[in-house]
């Protein structure tokens, strides 16, 4: 059985892990801050100390990354790096801040660009993070950095990953693949 850290979680739901990991290969772990979602371990990105070296097959980090001030990301995907075996993966996505740009240069910022499970997303939350969450006291939401598609395959690089790929998504996200 392979491994994958699922970093920030949320609340347990089936389909919340990428595809790729729902098949019977793959044992979820559920990593979080937040001890109310009920995660496998909790902790930070930054402080990833309850998780091993090297024991997992895969990282899922789905919309976390940005949640980081400038500063942390090459701590956190140190950690991610860390936490993974050798020929490990890290598969990222997070909001693509040009994507959103353009949006915010067209005077759409509070329009809605999509509909998520957690309802409308306007720019304004892919930048700052979701209001509504954040309105409701969830203040882990509010997004503190952001990213091109150059800038997150840099991270990853500088850190030590040695193959490293992004690609625009669908809509308004970053996928990365990163290899330890």
């Amino acid at each position: 059985m392979r491994k994958v850290l699922h970093v920030g979680c949320g609340d347990y739901h089936p389909l919340r892990v990428h595809p790729i990991f729902r098949f019977g290969e793959w044992q979820e772990i559920r990593f979080d801050i937040d001890p109310n979602v009920k995660p496998d371990l909790i902790g930070t990105m930054t402080d990833m100390s309850s998780v091993e070296d090297g024991g997992f097959d895969a990282i899922f980090s789905s919309h976390n990354v940005e949640h980081l001030y400038p500063h942390e990301v090459p701590v956190a995907l140190s950690e991610f790096r860390r936490v993974l075996k050798p020929g490990g993966f890290a598969l990222i996505t997070l909001p693509d801040i040009q994507a959103v740009a353009q949006l915010v240069a067209a005077d759409r910022l509070e329009d809605t660009a999509y509909i998520s499970p957690a309802g409308p997303i306007c720019p304004i939350d892919m930048m700052y993070g979701l209001r509504s969450s954040m309105a409701a006291g969830n203040l882990f939401m509010a997004h503190r950095t952001a990213f091109t598609a150059k800038t997150l395959g840099q991270h990853l690089l500088n850190t030590g990953f040695s193959e490293v790929s992004v690609r625009h998504g669908e809509g308004y996200d970053l996928w990365a693949l990163a290899v330890k």
